[in-house]
């Protein structure tokens, strides 16, 4: 960035992040679908063949025809905003920004060789500058870590799906492609949540953007309290049926419920992880040809196994129940055979007494 575009910084004081890499935002699940996605049968063809065939130069030219294009003349609360997103968050070259008219609160990161940052009108007129700026830092989070690659080929399927719909199997393999980014999309904006909380550090106002795309510009009339307890009941609320019903619900969609991502933004932002990059303690840029695929996988691994455990939905309390049940036998049978074949300390008393307790057919017991 040029000291020109820095001169741009809102006079707000908000801490500023050099070389900060993705990974210091990313959300756990994110990373593990990422790598789950890459590892789906056919996708790297699929994605190789898409790189070359998706119209990109149409669809910037398409925006750059029909959009206005943020800049000082235009928008220019919007272009100082931009700016200062990409300062904060160190992303040296700005993408371009465009706002489109539909009354849809939406926004959107897209683009294979250079992303574009796209804001409808029901979202700028929707929210305050405080609010526009967590939504801002949250593009420019996707533009930092890449996302905007996956999103264009996700919105390209998506509408090639529709159109070969009518050929007998012919959208089975594009439709399992789609489900998968999807998942992985899910998840990308979790990630994308707490880049724009680092680059507004406004909790509350991120809490409030979200609460206004879930129901519309009547702030006076809603409370962040009350909006996270609906988080909390719609997780630990109903039975089995229900749990299957959220999974129904929500596998059509490329975001996670705005109660859900409110939730989860707010722990993120009382964690431990957060207060870290806060007092500049991140990793790099600089650091990530050295960072460790296994490494990131096991952390993600940790997460999930984490929210199974931690879950108050039904279904994942039954799925934590199982592999905590086959956990622990595991466990028993595993001493159970050191003790037999001589691999332990020797046989507890308890388990001496079990297996004298245990019978062979003919009534006598094993040896």
């Amino acid at each position: 960035m040029t000291e020109n575009d820095q001169g741009n910084v809102p006079s707000r004081q908000r801490k500023r992040f050099p070389g900060i890499s993705s990974r210091a935002y990313e959300h756990p699940a994110d990373r593990s679908a990422l790598v789950a996605l890459r590892k789906l049968s056919g996708f790297d063809t699929v994605f190789k063949a898409l790189s070359g065939l998706l119209p990109e130069r149409s669809l910037r030219l398409l925006f750059l025809s029909d959009s206005v294009r943020v800049s000082d003349a235009q928008f220019s609360h919007l272009n100082d905003m931009l700016r200062d997103a990409c300062y904060v968050l160190d992303l040296e070259k700005v993408p371009p920004m465009y706002v489109a008219q539909d009354p849809k609160p939406n926004a959107m990161c897209i683009g294979l060789d250079e992303p574009i940052i796209v804001l409808t009108t029901g979202l700028v007129e929707l929210l305050d500058e405080e609010e526009m700026r967590a939504v801002v830092g949250h593009e420019v989070g996707h533009a930092l870590s890449g996302h905007s690659v996956y999103r264009t080929i996700l919105l390209f399927l998506t509408g090639l799906a529709l159109k070969v719909a009518w050929i007998p199997l012919g959208n089975v393999a594009i439709m399992a492609i789609v489900t998968a980014l999807r998942e992985w999309f899910r998840k990308s904006e979790l990630s994308a949540d707490r880049a724009g909380l680092l680059v507004g550090q406004d909790v509350q106002a991120s809490m409030r953007g979200l609460m206004k795309i879930a129901g519309g510009n009547h702030l006076h009339e809603m409370n962040v309290d009350a909006f996270l307890a609906q988080a909390d009941e719609y997780e630990k609320s109903g039975d089995l049926r229900d749990s299957v019903l959220k999974i129904l619900n929500v596998l059509p969609r490329s975001h996670p419920f705005t109660t859900v991502r409110a939730a989860e933004l707010k722990k993120w932002s009382e964690s431990r992880d957060f207060q870290r990059i806060m007092d500049g303690h991140y990793p790099k840029r600089s650091e990530d040809k050295d960072t460790s695929v296994t490494d990131s996988f096991r952390e993600s691994a940790g997460h999930y196994a984490d929210t199974v455990r931690t879950s108050k939905d039904p279904l994942m309390k039954l799925v934590g129940d199982i592999a905590g049940g086959a956990g622990d036998l595991a466990g028993d049978l595993g001493g159970r055979l050191r003790n037999r074949f001589g691999t332990g300390q020797g046989p507890r008393k308890a388990d001496a007494d079990d297996e004298g307790t245990t019978g062979t057919q003919d009534g006598r017991s094993e040896a």
